[in-house]
């Protein structure tokens, strides 16, 4: 039922000539009930949710007052109930809450009534992103044989999804073998602009996983919940949270030759922690936000988790309905996005003096430099010339103070192994024995998955190769990145440093890297070697990415081929190289690192909306062996 609180209920011009009903911030503002232009956008879109589902019972007329009168400082005491239009869920988190719906429709036809008045009150989509492994790599083959395994461990999982599928309305599903969640959230399941009933609203979401945060970069609010909160969410019940601070980061500058958005997101990961954000709204601004690509944006707000905030947000700009336009979204679409937040007075990312914030932390991006994280946290930033004495210090410092607590004399302690392929491997401290280009939060940005191919290509031009110790893989967050891939050739040059395929999921980013090879690990274990992985995620922790693997380090994806090349890490790769070339000549990075303009010019043959389209129709049907699984009906 709609309604008309402070007369908000207004109406905004579509773009196809005809109209639509939104609940106008504006109108709000002009009704005298709070200063909401001063607010700060992650803000007043949360204002939207709570105005618009106002019915004096779940959502009183108090709790629109009190958020419209938002204070910069104060102390926090009310809770703002926030009715989501959407949720997101990975399959490991999803399950359990598919199964609450099941028991709910028993319980209901063992009362004898019908079980569908069960079912959820708002979309959910649930992605199927976390259960495949990392078995086999390095090989042509490896995706078709870790796709198998998948399904074979999974079957009986599997086949409860797609009773789900067919069973509720409203409950939709993304089968194995298409993307990462927050990946596929971000290229296609997102709208920015939703409706029912003739009334407009923002797109927002909780998801049950962390990394949700990764749809702040498209302006869109929503976060990581756990299953209870997303459970009732699902059945139309508001989210409660403690009104945020909002801590607003003012960047200036831009991203400089040589440094990528992930290098950005370690940086700001590590300012963050500083500033103790936990629990607070993070709501970027000023010209260095403006400047940014969206896929930059989304690479920054994906590590929000990490730096322990609620969310890392973006507000709306042209650049938002340029992602959408260029990611398959009708034109229509986005003419009616772009009408409705100017309608919202939301269009545009403030500068500043504009909004108030709870605090304000400056970031020139022309400072940020090319970095690591690690060994064990990732927001232990290590700009990549102290890598090398960063890893000796961690080494020996002990174990309370993040080091590895080893005595400096074993750091040169190494061992001949003579792996199960017969192939021969030194392995010792500092080895790289993984490098997994990994996770949405880099392969949903194209430039540095471009960049790693286009460096990868250089490097077999000269001769390098991968040293046989090192398990390399790429599990790409979309398929859309194998497609530009191709079409670029830079698979051809991956596949032959064994970045081969091996999968569309989460894979090592959340430790399912799989086994190394047998005499490898046995090694490692047997002489209580340090060794490393290398990896384009968001989170190293020790033993989170293999069990025997205590060394970890977060990078982007070229630095994952480059290290990979190297073999190890305790070098500095600014000024040593990584190899020789065919001729014995050292090879740099220097001469490897592609320019931004070779990027783009790779990203502007490659990348078309139909593309995007074209993959994520009918994409349920896209899977043999999705198909081949039975499924129940009722």
């Amino acid at each position: 039922m709609s309604h008309n609180l402070f007369n908000t209920l207004q109406s905004f011009d579509l773009g196809n000539g005809k109209s639509g009903k939104f609940y106008s911030l504006p109108a709000l503002e002009a009704a005298g009930v709070g200063p909401i232009s001063r607010l700060p956008v992650s803000v007043r879109i949360v204002l939207e949710s709570v105005l618009r589902n106002y019915d004096d019972k779940k959502v009183s007329e108090a709790n629109v007052k009190e958020l419209a009168n938002w204070k910069p400082n104060e102390t926090r005491t009310a809770e703002i109930p926030f009715v989501v239009a959407r949720i997101v869920l990975q399959d490991f988190t999803g399950v359990p809450l598919l199964v609450d719906l099941a028991a709910m429709r028993s319980a209901v036809a063992k009362l004898g009534k019908n079980p569908k008045i069960i079912e959820p009150l708002v979309p959910v989509d649930l992605v199927v992103d976390h259960s495949v492994q990392v078995d086999a790599a390095g090989s042509s083959d490896a995706f078709a044989k870790n796709l198998e395994i998948e399904f074979q461990r999974n079957r009986e999982r599997y086949q409860f999804l797609k009773w789900g599928m067919q069973a509720f309305d409203t409950f939709k599903v993304v089968p194995p073998g298409i993307g990462i969640v927050h990946q596929v959230n971000l290229e296609y399941l997102a709208k920015g602009v939703l409706s029912a009933d003739g009334v407009y609203y923002p797109d927002t979401l909780v998801g049950t996983d962390s990394h949700t945060t990764m749809i702040n970069g498209l302006g869109i609010v929503g976060w990581g919940v756990g299953g209870i909160e997303a459970e009732a969410g699902m059945l139309g019940q508001p989210v409660y949270f403690l009104t945020p601070d909002v801590v607003g980061v003012h960047l200036t500058g831009a991203i400089r030759e040589g440094v990528t958005a992930t290098d950005v997101a370690l940086t700001v990961t590590q300012l963050l922690r500083k500033a103790k954000v936990v629990g607070k709204f993070v709501e970027f601004f000023g010209p260095g936000a403006a400047a940014l690509p969206l896929v930059d944006r989304a690479t920054i707000a994906n590590m929000a988790p990490e730096y322990g905030a609620t969310m890392g947000f973006f507000p709306i700009d042209e650049e938002c309905t340029n992602y959408l336009r260029a990611t398959g979204r009708s034109e229509a679409h986005c003419q009616m996005y772009e009408n409705y937040y100017k309608a919202q007075n939301l269009w545009g990312i403030p500068q500043a003096g504009q909004v108030d914030y709870s605090q304000v932390i400056e970031l020139d991006l022309n400072t940020v430099k090319p970095s690591v994280a690690g060994p064990k946290r990732p927001q232990d930033r290590i700009e990549l010339p102290n890598l090398q004495r960063e890893f000796f210090s961690a080494f020996q410092r002990p174990v309370t103070e993040n080091g590895f607590g080893k005595m400096r004399k074993d750091f040169s302690k190494s061992v001949k192994v003579e792996m199960t392929s017969k192939k021969k491997a030194t392995v010792g401290t500092g080895s790289v024995l993984i490098a997994a280009i990994t996770s949405c939060t880099n392969t949903s940005n194209p430039s540095v998955m471009i960049a790693a191919g286009l460096l990868a290509k250089k490097a077999v031009e000269k001769g390098l190769k991968v040293n046989p110790a090192v398990k390399a893989s790429l599990a790409p967050g979309s398929r859309v990145v194998t497609d530009y891939l191709k079409k670029t050739g830079l698979t051809l040059y991956l596949n032959k440093l064994r970045f081969n395929l091996v999968g569309y999921g989460c894979t090592t980013c959340i430790g399912n890297s799989g086994p190394l090879d047998a005499n490898i690990e046995e090694a490692v274990v047997k002489n209580d070697l340090i060794t490393a992985s290398v990896l384009s995620g968001n989170r190293n922790f020790e033993a989170r990415v293999h069990q025997n693997i205590k060394a970890n380090f977060l990078m982007s994806p070229p630095l994952v081929v480059a290290f990979a090349l190297a073999g190890r890490v305790d070098l500095d790769l600014s000024c040593e190289p990584l190899g020789k070339d065919k001729d014995g000549e050292p090879v740099y990075l220097a001469d490897l690192w592609p320019t931004l303009q070779e990027v783009r010019d790779a990203m502007q043959s490659s990348l078309k909306p139909e593309i995007f389209q074209k993959l994520y129709k009918n994409f349920a049907s896209q899977n043999p062996k999705w198909n081949e699984i039975p499924s129940t009906v009722g």
